[in-house]
Order: C-alpha cells, then structure tokens, then sequence
C-alpha cells in the first residue's frame, strides 16, 4: 500500500497469569471481533491491519463492560492493570509518555458498542492534561501559536470531561465561552488568544469546583480510569437504553472502549478535522460528500460549533493528505463493500484516520446504494436485500409537501436539507417539551441551537428537527438520518434564545407552539403548516422488493378495514388481507344507531330486525374489500369488542335510542350501565358474543357470503374464498357451536343462490388455553390466525392499555428490554405460538398459519415467524414493505446457516 505508513511490530506485554484478556491492541484485532471490539474498535483493528494510518492505541472489551456491571459499577484490578499495559504499548509505539512532563502523550476516549448506538457518551478528546503538563509543553516550544494551541485543547478537554465524565451540564461552559467572545468583540472560539483561552481553563476549573464541590483531578491516570467509568455508564443511560429498545440492541451487548493517542487537528492552520461519507447520506450518490474545518477538533464539525467547509475544499488547503484520503476513501469502499462514514484529523498536513464504519443512510440512499453496489459488482442481490435496514422503509411512505402549495410557499430561510421528508407541527424548544407535546397529541418540530445525545427521545417524539448549528455530519443529522425523520440542520440565519423560547427568521419571530413547516430534502424552512400528499416510491424501492419476493417464503397480508386502506396495502405489495375487524364498519351513525337498538332488544326477533338494516351496509363494505383484493384471500374477523363500546354515552343519543326501542330513558341508561364489565377485555366480547346472540353470526355471515357470490359473478376469474374468522376461542366446543351456525348460514345462502362458492371458517389464537389445546382446536379450524395483541396481553397478565404506565420501570430494573406488546415475547409467547403450530399440523396437514397482530410488521418478530413455520404474516398497509423485507432477510439468514 504505497502512500500508507506502517507501524513498528513491538509485543504487547502482558501478565500470562492474567486469566482474562480485557485489552486488545489495534494490531491484535479485527474486522470480525466486533462482538468483543465494538464496531469502532473492530475497524480501528481492521485498518490498522490493511496499512491504513490509525494512530496506534487499544480497545478495552465489551466483556469488561459486563464484568464493570458484575462487579457493582466498578473496574476491577486485572482490567485497569491491563489497561495500564496497554497504554506502555501505547507509549513505546507512539514515543510518548503517559502524564509525562517533557514528552507527553496524550489520548482521545470513545465508546464504541457494536452496534451504532446514538445517545452513547461522548468522544473525550486531550485526556492527560493538567497544569503542569500544559506548563511544561509551552516552555518546551516558545512560539505563540503554539502556547494558544496548548490552551485551546486543556480548557475543551475540562469542558468534555465535566459535561461527559462528571456530567456538570456543558451550558455552563458555553456560557463562560460566549460571555468572553462578547466581552473581546469575536465571533468565533478560534479568535481567541492563548491568554483569552488561559484564562477560559481558569473559569472552567473554577466552574467544575463550584459545580462538584472538589478540583479538578490532575493525575492522568484517575482522569483515563473516571473516563472509562463513564463510557461504561453510559450503556446504561436512559437516552441508550431507549434507542436500545427501538433498535433490537441487547442490553447483554455492553460497550467497549477505545483509546487512542491525539492527533491534533487544532495544533495550527495547517492541521484540520473532518467527517466524510464514500457516498451522499442523503440520496445514495456515488460521490464523496463531507465536511471540514481548518485549525479544529473533532467535536466541532459533529457539534456544529463553526459552520464547516465542503470536503472538496481540503484539496486547496491539504492537496497531499486530500489525495492520500481519497486513496482511503477507494482502500475502504473495496474492503468492506458498502458505503463508509469515516472520520479523519489532518496534523501538520499529515492524514490520520479516526474512524470508519458503515455510514447510516437515508431509506432512498440505501435502496440506491444497494441497487448501485450490484451493479458495480460488490454485492449480490441476496447481499443487497439483507444490507437494507426494514424499519427505514417507512421513511419513504411518509408524506412529501403538496407540490402546488409548496410553489405557492415562500421560504423564509434555507438549511442544509440533512434527512429528507416533509415535517410540519408546532415549534418547541427542548426534548422534553417535544416528548410532552407529542404524547398529548400534537406534531412538534423540534428546533434547537444544536442537538446532542440528550435530545434522542425528544428527536423521537417529534416530526422534523431544525437545527441553528451543525452541517450534514451534525449530531442531528446524522440521528435523524438514522431514525427516518425529517432534519434540516445548520440554518445559520436563525437568531436563537432558547433560554426564552422563541427565535427570529427573517424578521419574523417564532415562539413555542408557532406552526412552521421544513423540507428535509431542500432545506427550506416555511412559516405554517404546508399540506402534505402521500410519497410516490421511486425506482429502486420496487427493484429492492423484487429481489426481496424472490426471496422470502413468508407471504404478506394487510391488516385492513376498508377499501382505501385494501387498495394502499395491495400498492405496497400485499397478498391479502389477514385481518378485516368488522366493528370498525359499525361505527357510521345511521348503522351505529341500528347496533345500538339491537343490543337493547328483548328478543331474538328484535334483534334481528334490527341486524337486518345492518345487513346492507357489511355486504356492500365486504363486496368493496373483494374488490380491491382483485382475487386475493380475504379473513373476516366476526365481531369481537365487548358491547359496552357500542353504547352512547350522550344524553341526546339516549334519548333517540329511548324512542327507537320505546323504552324510558331510566330503562336504556340501566341497559347501557349492565353492559359494562370489571374486566371487559376478558369478558364478554368475541365468539362468546355469538354463543350468546347467534343472530349476530348469522347476519355477518349472510353478508359475508352473499358479497362474494357478488363479485364472483361480476369477476368470474377471480378466485373469491372468504375466510371467516372466529375470535378468542378457547375450547373446542366452543367453536363447534359458532361455526355450525356460520356452515348453516353459508349453505343455505350459497343454495339459494345456486352459487359455487368456497369459504373457509377458522379461529383466532389469542388465549393461551386455546394454544395448549390446539390439536383439538383443529379439528374443526380451516386456518389459525395469531392474535398477538391479546395473546400477549392474555400471556403476561398485563392490559395492554394500562402496562405503559409502570413498563418504564421494569426498563430501568432490567426486567424486561422492550415493550412485549412491540417486540413479539418469543421466549413465552412465541413458546405459545410453537406449541399451537406442533400439536396443529399433523391433526390438520391442510391447516395454514397466520399472525395478525401488531408484531405481524415488526422486523424481528417476522423473522421469528419465519422460523416457526407461518405460512404468512399481516400487519398494518405501511408497514406492508417492512414485511416483504424482513420475511426475505429471515430467508436470505436461514440459507446462510
């Protein structure tokens, strides 16, 4: 590798007693230890290993961040004894020494789990530093320039430590920052003199006393131990352990620790720092796309402190490290074979690489940068479909602003358009204010000075992300990215005061709650709200999900109650509909009013009269559905909810009831008041509903079977088998009962109409009884559908309307890493799930298996139906794409093995 610089080969000592290896060198590792390394870690040792320039430091295991936690929150003897080794590895390669007055040496600290993981702590960067060292390094080198360097990286470094390590907020940092800007007249840190950033160092020991009540530590040995104490904390922290949850990471994974000399980007104008994608984040272009900034550390590109420049201009200031960097970029696009987001320090025009990893991308840059990787020959179909995230796809079904209203819009100013989508809402001002706001109800964007890890649930909870500060590689940028959700970054044109709430734009001021629109994608920043339209999916989209099919074995059925919702399910991909929830169609006021008279009927012949002006409307809605279902299965869910939510609560509805059934408004009130329950979601509700009023059975399968005979007449090349679903079933003779009235009723209606019409009548499992139970089950079911929402409600004892308010609990104890009702429980209820399938089967080799629950979209949980053998899954219509992915990747993983 001509150009690249090699390392001299000096033996990592170590104690052969010691029975664990907690301390790996960047020459010890690579790319495939990222379990034990991290992903940072991992590929620190993976281009040492190819002759890449990695400043020469080591990487303290994910297995020590366990045993941190094993042991009480404390680093043992044998890790920091190993640690200690390391860095006299460290000192010999690099020359320095640690804590040294004449020579030292000094390090960054990170954290690097192995999976990316926002919300992580911070980098520490000049970790060795004190008053001492910074005196010596000054009277080792008198020129000016130098000393106000030597400054600069001892008062960030007492920034990063009190905000990171001891966690003292960094506002009051910035504040003593920005007070003495203004008292010299400067905008930016960088005009500052040595004396100005000596006496910066000052003020912040002086803070961190007032703040911690003690001094700033000065021994650099207890500074790289407390650091590494809280890059192990913050695995557990709540910004983590949220983005953990969302993202399938498991709390077991732990952090590793990286630690690495400094290079300085700061040391003088022929020294930089940048972060560079091998591709556009954003669209999935294959061109080099970053950012850099002369004289600067790391954390201020990603911070958004100063506004950098286009990685394009390094060619002007550093024409020799930038070709060496494009060399790197090519070195490791061919290596890993994917788009890579790397960071980089130029020192003294020399380019040292900090970081590479696979970069996050938009969900139209994966689905180009896929499509573009096999063309180009670095990957496979099969590598393609299983390199795209699933849970990104529903970025791209997201709303885009409506084309007319956007021309006729004028924007009052433009950021860099950082993750595309259409975002409108109210503007707030803190994540907090973002998460409180949303759960109530409202669409916030979020709008802050510049984002950092704090503000993840906050980013969560919101539409869109404005940010004053930060450029493409911004914290904001790139979590928002990553998340799928609409950010513009960097609007420098913004006059801030988030002290006060409000900014100004344009001569225009914004307070919380103004509404305001942004455009990911361009960057335009709108007053008001601009109407959005659904997103039209591009090219590669239907490329990606064709290879996909081509690949998965699972079909995908869509959870749909009308034809709008059928059609949207049938343009993404749908092969059916796997759950029709027929009360949904109750609810329309003329048919509401005509439930309500039957449920305060006295006999079965007022109830049926009542039922038959139903009748109508649920075979017009079912001949609709079979419609857009072109021939497709279509399951109808016979009625479920218990009766009470039918009743009316307001006292003109009662009295319209009251005359309808002729019955004293006392009498409706005291029919409405039995109805309800202590515990109506195990109650009476479901095939319960129909063993009680069989009538009500028979008017839905009347509509059921007389709008397929419909459209099969209308569509005679159509294959129209309705697929009748009982719910909550738990005992044969249970289904026995409703399903001899559903066969009656279909019979005598398909006779009648001298029809030649097949129908299937099957069951929800949804109770756990019915799951140990179903080799009898069936022998009477045509198919069984999984109801996850209730069989794990019904599984765990938890309603799944009230968990959520003591589930954040068990998150904090570690009981449980995510909410079940999310993430299908596959160690119990998957257990469930197994057993129904096993004892199922060989009773009735023809019975198919389905899921229709909420987890039928989830990622993780199709890949765990795969596994058990579903013939298909179902899930809401957007999430239709999520699933014909996730169904492939399980396929793609199965081969692999």
């Amino acid at each position: 590798m001509d150009g690249f610089f090699t390392i001299p080969e000096i033996k990592f000592r170590r104690n052969c007693k010691m029975a664990n290896k907690w301390v790996y060198t960047f020459k010890e590792g690579n790319m495939t230890m990222r379990n034990l390394l991290g992903g940072k870690g991992a590929n620190l040792a993976e281009m040492t290993e190819i002759g890449l320039p990695v400043p020469q430091g080591f990487t303290i295991t994910t297995e020590a961040c366990t045993q941190y936690y094993e042991d009480g929150r404390k680093i043992n003897d044998e890790i920091m004894a190993q640690t200690m080794e390391g860095v006299k590895w460290m000192e010999e390669v690099n020359g320095k020494k640690f804590g040294d007055l004449k020579n030292p040496l000094l390090v960054s600290v990170r954290s690097g789990a192995r999976a990316s993981m926002p919300g992580m702590m911070d980098t520490i960067l000049n970790l060795g530093l004190n008053d001492d060292v910074v005196a010596a390094m000054i009277a080792g080198n008198p020129d000016p320039a130098f000393e106000r360097f030597v400054y600069d990286s001892y008062r960030r470094f007492i920034q990063m430590f009190s905000d990171v390590v001891m966690e003292v907020g960094k506002k009051y940092f910035e504040q003593l920052i920005d007070k003495m800007k203004e008292d010299r007249g400067v905008k930016f840190d960088v005009d500052l003199t040595a004396a100005d950033l000596k006496e910066l160092a000052e003020q912040f020991k002086a803070e961190y006393k007032n703040q911690l009540g003690s001094d700033f530590p000065s021994d650099p040995v207890e500074q790289l131990k407390l650091a590494i104490e809280a890059v192990f904390r913050s695995w557990d922290n709540p910004r983590a352990n949220v983005y953990r949850r969302d993202n399938d990471i498991p709390y077991s994974w732990g952090t590793a620790v990286n630690v690495m000399p400094m290079v300085f980007g700061n040391l003088n104008n022929e020294s930089g720092t940048g972060v560079a994608f091998t591709r556009d984040p954003a669209t999935g272009e294959n061109k080099l796309m970053g950012e850099f900034l002369i004289n600067a550390q790391g954390e201020d590109v990603v911070a958004g402190v100063r506004t950098p420049m286009p990685i394009a201009q390094m060619e002007q200031e550093f024409p020799e490290a930038y070709a060496e960097f494009l060399k790197v970029c090519e070195t490791l696009e061919n290596h890993y074979h994917d788009m890579q987001d790397m960071e980089f320090t130029v020192e003294n025009k020399k380019l040292y690489m900090l970081q590479c990893r696979n970069g996050k991308r938009t969900a139209p840059a994966a689905l180009k940068i896929a499509c573009d990787l096999v063309d180009e020959g670095h990957k496979t179909p099969a590598e393609a479909v299983a390199m795209i995230d699933p849970r990104n796809l529903d970025t791209l079904l997201h709303p885009q602003f409506d084309a007319a209203a956007l021309k006729a819009a004028t924007p009052l100013g433009k950021g860099l358009g950082a993750s595309p989508g259409a975002a409108c809402g109210k503007v707030v001002f803190t994540a907090d204010d973002a998460e409180a706001w949303a759960e109530r109800g409202e669409k916030v964007v979020l709008v802050r000075l510049e984002t950092s890890p704090e503000d993840i649930t906050g980013m969560k909870a919101a539409q869109g992300i404005l940010t004053v500060r930060g450029g493409m590689t911004s914290h904001a940028a790139v979590v928002a990215r990553g998340m799928g959700t609409c950010c513009v970054s960097g609007c420098g044109d913004i006059n801030m005061d988030e002290e006060n709430k409000k900014f100004t734009l344009a001569g225009q001021t914004f307070t919380e709650g103004s509404e305001i629109s942004i455009d990911g994608t361009t960057g335009n920043i709108y007053a008001g709200i601009i109407p959005t339209v659904d997103a039209s999916i591009a090219g590669e989209f239907g490329r990606v999900m064709a290879w996909a099919d081509e690949f998965r074995r699972l079909k995908v059925r869509t959870n749909a109650d009308t034809p709008a919702d059928a059609k949207k399910a049938r343009e993404l991909g749908a092969e059916g509909i796997g759950l029709c929830r027929t009360e949904h169609m109750f609810f329309d006021p003329e048919r509401i009013a005509a439930f309500r008279e039957m449920i305060c009927s006295d006999t079965v012949e007022e109830r049926e009269t009542a039922l038959n002006k139903i009748l109508p409307y649920q075979q017009g809605d079912f001949e609709k559905l079979y419609e857009a279902l072109e021939g497709c299965p279509v399951t109808i869910r016979f009625l479920d909810p218990p009766l009470h939510e039918f009743v009316p609560t307001e006292d003109a509805d009662i009295e319209k009831l009251a005359k309808a059934k002729n019955k004293s408004v006392e009498e409706i009130k005291a029919i409405c008041e039995s109805l309800h329950e202590f515990n109506p979601m195990m109650g009476h509700r479901g095939c319960r509903l129909a063993v009680t009023y069989p009538e009500i059975a028979k008017m839905q399968t009347k509509a059921v079977i007389r709008a397929a005979i419909n459209v099969k007449k209308a569509h005679p090349d159509w294959d129209i088998e309705p697929e009748i679903m009982i719910p909550l079933v738990c005992e044969i003779k249970e289904l026995k009962f409703v399903k001899k009235i559903v066969v009656e009723t279909a019979d005598a209606e398909i006779a009648a109409a001298n029809a030649d019409i097949k129908y299937h009548v099957g069951t929800m499992i949804e109770i756990p009884r019915a799951a140990l139970t179903a080799d009898e089950i069936a022998t009477e079911a045509d198919f069984f559908c999984f109801g996850t929402n209730d069989l794990t409600q019904m599984t765990f004892g938890f309603s799944r309307d009230d968990a959520g308010k003591f589930l954040n609990a068990y998150y904090d104890n570690k009981i449980f890493e995510n909410d079940p009702f999310a993430k299908l429980d596959q160690t119990g209820v998957g257990k469930l799930m197994e057993t129904a399938i096993k004892l199922g089967k060989p009773v009735n080799p023809n019975l198919h298996v389905g899921i229709c629950g909420e987890h039928g979209g989830d990622p993780s949980s199709v890949e765990f139906c795969h596994k058990i053998g579903l013939d298909y899954v179902s899930c809401s219509p957007f999430r239709v794409p999520i699933a014909r992915l996730a169904a492939a990747q399980a396929a793609i993983a199965e081969q692999a093995k």
